[in-house]
């Protein structure tokens, strides 16, 4: 596990922007030799998520082709810092829900998402253990819009042609305003 301390000490890793090319590309599978990697990025990514802020960050967004995420619903004073490591939905509710999402990766850019209410994912920790865990709500929302990430698929990707191409156009105009 990740101490907060490592964390607090981390320097934040800069956060991609569309249209970066790495977050549209397929992530590959986090193997062993990976882990060192694995160790040094996570404290940073956290560190990342945390100063945007967010809730959810895949390694795509800090251009890392390699399939993990990272999610922490919690409070600042109660971090709840979970590492999803080759995830995988394995089973998904038939109620939809729609919710209003953002990402890091295309900021100040949100719209309703409609997704299943309830996924089921298997995924190892940084231990290496196989897990499996239910997740409902907004935790649901979250794992789902991270494992998009791994698939080079971003949130306007669920939307019409009109609302998807009037976020992107809105998005590269405020980038260019910031330069």
């Amino acid at each position: 596990m990740i101490s907060h301390d490592e964390i607090a000490a981390a320097t934040p890793m800069p956060i991609l922007v569309a249209p970066q090319a790495i977050l549209r590309q397929k992530t590959r599978l986090v193997r062993p030799e990976d882990e060192p990697m694995l160790r040094d990025a996570l404290p940073r990514m956290f560190a990342a998520m945390y100063e945007a802020p967010g809730i959810g960050l895949a390694a795509p967004q800090v251009g890392m082709g390699l399939r993990f995420a990272i999610v922490d619903l919690g409070e600042e004073r109660q971090r709840e810092p979970l590492v999803l490591i080759n995830p995988e939905v394995i089973a998904e509710s038939e109620t939809l829900v729609s919710r209003e999402e953002g990402c890091l990766s295309l900021p100040n850019q949100y719209a309703e998402v409609v997704r299943p209410q309830q996924v089921r994912i298997r995924y190892r920790t940084l231990d290496g253990a196989q897990q499996e865990m239910e997740a409902d709500d907004l935790l649901a929302t979250c794992i789902q819009h991270e494992i998009d990430h791994l698939e080079g698929i971003l949130f306007v990707d669920h939307l019409s042609t009109l609302k998807r191409n009037m976020i992107m156009r809105r998005l590269a105009k405020e980038q260019r305003q910031k330069r």
